[in-house]
């Protein structure tokens, strides 16, 4: 696992709890914060937002993520997820979090209140995964 500083560790929670109190979560009452630290050095934070066509919604981390692409990075290199519980990313997200980052990517699991934080890498989180190099791109 890639190891992080405990200012960038920090830092990636922070944001992810500040984006966390932007949630639009009406349908689960689930809010949910993410952030991501991007290959340019940046941090980039997203929350969940519902919508009553559920399929609609989009996940705090692929939020995040896809801010960091837009902005032109093509690697994640962490990502810290804030729930009430602790809880980690749907399939669908850990499957983009595959897209732009290496297995050893660690993923921050935290409560909001503090009470719970567990690291995983992404390939605890997604193991036998498929990725861009199984595609044959001749």
């Amino acid at each position: 696992m890639e190891t992080l500083a405990n200012e960038v560790r920090e830092t990636l929670i922070a944001t992810a709890r500040h984006y966390l109190k932007n949630s639009y979560s009406p349908y689960s009452n689930y809010p949910v914060g993410a952030a991501v630290l991007a290959e340019d050095g940046l941090v980039y934070g997203g929350t969940n937002i519902e919508n009553s066509a559920h399929p609609s919604g989009l996940c705090a981390e692929r939020v995040a993520i896809n801010k960091a692409i837009s902005e032109g990075n093509r690697k994640i290199l962490a990502v810290a997820v804030v729930t009430r519980n602790a809880g980690a990313p749907c399939g669908a997200c850990r499957q983009v979090m595959r897209e732009f980052a290496s297995l050893d990517m660690p993923v921050i699991l935290t409560a909001i209140d503090g009470s719970l934080e567990e690291e995983f890498t992404l390939g605890e989180l997604l193991p036998r995964s498929f990725g861009p190099e199984d595609l044959d791109r001749k």
